[in-house]
């Protein structure tokens, strides 16, 4: 197999490609590691092809065991990364080759913001509020000297009209973007992406919390219990009214969908 591949025929399919796939359940996630997944998001970016990446966990899994319509945004295009140690305790369960490894969004989202310095990639900030933009703009060029973000939407907590949404398309686009980070919450922000990397093109990438880590507005669980798969438990101790539904049915729902349903 060649070192380099050709990436402007289709992203997706030449990653693929480079790096094979495994099934979790109705979710196809790319077996690749935190180094490669951010080398390769800075270069389909640099293509200019309409790509949308996915940082999926077990939640995930369980709203597209739920879901035809979401599982149909998870697939064709969409590169899934497996975003949580979960995902990786069924691969190997499943005894998957190559097992499936961890590629965690808030960490790949400040690679890619790191590594893209030398080539000069241009982000673009949707999702959170004004005061979180404010304060992950300024965390981010304070701790990446160069980093070059050209734009940043906060839209509203609803569903955005026709007219809205041609409008923040177009300062997208005008911004000349060539990532978007999306963090708009599962599974809205996936949809999201989606619909950006088909209609502008570009590389649409929907990252969840990393917003609000990266701008100090969240706490991160601690490193030893990121390390052993607990960063859920976590997460549920600090907003147990928000989450308590997704832990509760959700995580039932993946071990459904993850070892009951047969691999594809």
């Amino acid at each position: 197999m060649p070192s380099t591949v050709d990436m402007r025929s289709n992203p997706a399919e030449q990653l693929a490609v480079q790096h094979e796939s495994q099934w979790v359940g109705p979710v196809k996630f790319v077996s690749s590691d935190p180094a490669r997944a951010s080398a390769h998001i800075l270069a389909v970016a640099s293509q200019r092809a309409g790509v949308h990446v996915h940082l999926a966990n077990a939640y995930t899994v369980a709203l597209a065991d739920q879901s035809a319509e979401y599982r149909d945004v998870l697939a064709g295009s969409a590169l899934n990364f497996p975003d949580g140690k979960p995902i990786g305790w069924v691969s190997r369960l499943r005894q998957h080759s190559p097992l499936l490894q961890q590629v965690r969004g808030p960490q790949l989202f400040l690679d890619v913001f790191d590594q893209g310095r030398q080539t000069g990639t241009r982000h673009f900030l949707l999702g959170s509020t004004p005061e979180v933009l404010l304060q992950l703009t300024t965390n981010l060029e304070r701790d990446y000297p160069g980093v070059d973000i050209v734009g940043v939407a906060s839209p509203p907590f609803r569903k955005l009209t026709p007219v809205e949404l041609a409008t923040q398309d177009e300062q997208i686009k005008a911004s000349g973007a060539e990532i978007v980070w999306i963090g708009l919450g599962t599974p809205k922000q996936d949809i999201e992406a989606q619909r950006l990397a088909v209609a502008l093109p570009i590389t649409a990438i929907a990252i969840g919390a990393a917003f609000d880590f990266a701008a100090g507005t969240l706490n991160q669980a601690p490193v030893w219990m990121r390390t052993v798969g607990f960063e859920w438990l976590y997460r549920f101790a600090s907003e147990p009214r928000r989450l308590w539904r997704r832990y509760l049915f959700g995580n039932a729902r993946f071990l459904k969908a993850a070892l009951l349903t047969p691999t594809s």
